[in-house]
């Protein structure tokens, strides 16, 4: 009986499948505005300044002076950071932000890439444009656009970056690359009106790009990114040469994850499940129900709620975007939580285990500076706010990508579950070690991982 019903389940999931696939879709959207009031007349300016990152004596006072200000609350005894930032932790990070941490260095470092700022459908947009210092005889740099999420920043891939435009190895292939700030984070203007989500955005780039001269180029994502970038394969696969992403978690769930959920277990070989699949994935009540309600409270603030949280509310004025230490423990509780979930349970959080405190308040201090908390979390609530399946969510990718699987990411995605999206997998890449965070925990990894992808994909267009 039992085999009877797995045949039948299985022929059901095949004819699903078949279906689905032979389903030819496209997303759709519309040129918007979203500057303040309504577009001027005559057509938009599509101008590129040069911009550069900048700090002043007066800024780093009102920062001292708001850290000496901190009222700090004392953690439970051998709490570590299970009930969220530890207090002596941030007392620690803290006292290095006021006293050690050098951000007029850190601003220098900022700038050693060129940085430029355009205005795109009414906001001004931010991004790093890296071009190779070199490039072999006969060769060409491809263009590579790179998508940050949150709270990220650009910054995240400041070790990246070499590796791609300026390779050792005299066999890799050489990048030109184009890091932009999501609008409302770092120093891309925030949207002033509602309804700015993550196919907004994938437009926007797009225009970028083209902007910049680029007609066909690769696209590379992690958390926010991840979507961006699938957006922008969905509006336009032919523009999207390739697709390469470390985060990937299934956004229109079918039959044969079902399946693979209730029979995975017990048939692994059936769904082409790995032993790494099986140890992420069950028992499936603690691994991807209980698991995810532990680390997903900040998501249904920000998707509900987000501008009461980040803006001061007297007479403390403690809110995210009064606060450094506010803003600090809540940004890097998820440089700890999300690079390993083991962290949690050290005193330190295991911060700089993967991590300098310098690169960490460096990605803090863009959210301070530009002041871009609140619209940084509205994304959530854009996104969110169309439901669960809104229309790109139920659109397959056919656009050549590749998948980076890091063990420690937030939510682990099989192969199985990936080829349900992203119909054209190339590569599927197990890596050693790593986390939400790994264009900045592990960009080595990253970068080997999207040189190997790139070149298959080339190889492939080449004959």
């Amino acid at each position: 009986m039992l085999t009877e019903v797995l045949v039948a389940l299985l022929v059901g999931g095949l004819l699903y499948f078949l279906v689905q696939r032979s389903r030819t879709q496209v997303l759709r959207t519309e040129d918007g505005w979203w500057g303040a009031g309504a577009p001027p007349d005559g057509g938009e300016d599509i101008t590129i300044h040069p911009f550069t990152v900048s700090t002043s004596a007066e800024e780093l006072e009102d920062l001292y002076r708001r850290i000496d200000q901190t009222r700090p609350v004392p953690s439970l005894e051998d709490s570590h950071f299970t009930y969220g930032f530890n207090s002596q932790c941030l007392h620690t990070v803290l006292s290095y932000w006021r006293n050690g941490f050098d951000w007029r260095r850190q601003v220098d470092r900022l700038n050693q890439y060129p940085h430029f700022k355009t205005t795109i459908e009414g906001i001004d947009i931010h991004y790093l444009h890296v071009k190779p210092k070199t490039v072999p005889e006969g060769s060409t740099a491809l263009p590579l656009i790179m998508v940050h999420g949150w709270p990220g920043s650009f910054y995240e891939f400041y070790g990246l970056i070499p590796l791609l435009t300026e390779p050792s190895d005299p066999s890799h292939l050489v990048f030109e690359v184009v890091c932009p700030s999501i609008p409302g984070y770092g120093f891309s203007e925030a949207p002033h009106k509602k309804g700015f989500d993550s196919v907004c955005a994938a437009h926007i780039f797009h225009k970028l790009m083209k902007r910049l001269g680029f007609q066909q180029f690769y696209a590379h994502g992690g958390d926010w990114g991840w979507l961006v970038t699938t957006n922008m394969a969905q509006l336009e696969p032919r523009s999207v040469r390739g697709l390469h992403v470390n985060f990937a978690p299934p956004s229109n769930p079918g039959l044969p994850m079902t399946l693979s959920i209730m029979l995975g277990r017990r048939f692994p070989k059936l769904f082409g499940f790995t032993d790494l699949d099986i140890e992420r994935l069950f028992p499936c009540m603690d691994k991807l129900v209980v698991e995810s309600i532990k680390e997903s409270g900040y998501m249904h603030i920000q998707a509900t709620k987000p501008d009461t949280m980040a803006n001061p509310s007297p007479p403390s004025g403690r809110g995210l975007n009064d606060s450094p230490a506010g803003l600090a423990a809540y940004i890097l509780e998820k440089f700890s939580t999300w690079t390993s979930r083991d962290f949690r349970d050290l005193e330190d959080g295991g911060l700089t285990r993967k991590f300098s405190l310098d690169d960490l308040l460096t990605n803090v201090m863009i959210y301070w500076t530009s002041g871009c908390i609140v619209s940084s979390m509205r994304f959530y609530k854009e996104n969110f706010g169309k439901g669960l399946y809104a229309p790109h969510s139920k659109i397959p990718v056919d656009v050549p990508t590749g998948f980076a699987c890091f063990p420690n990411e937030l939510m682990h995605t099989p192969k199985l579950w990936l080829k349900q999206k992203y119909r054209n997998l190339v590569t599927f890449t197990p890596m050693a070690r790593g986390g939400h965070f790994a264009a900045m925990e592990e960009p080595q990894l990253m970068a080997e991982d999207i040189q190997n992808f790139t070149k298959i994909v080339e190889k492939h267009r080449a004959v």
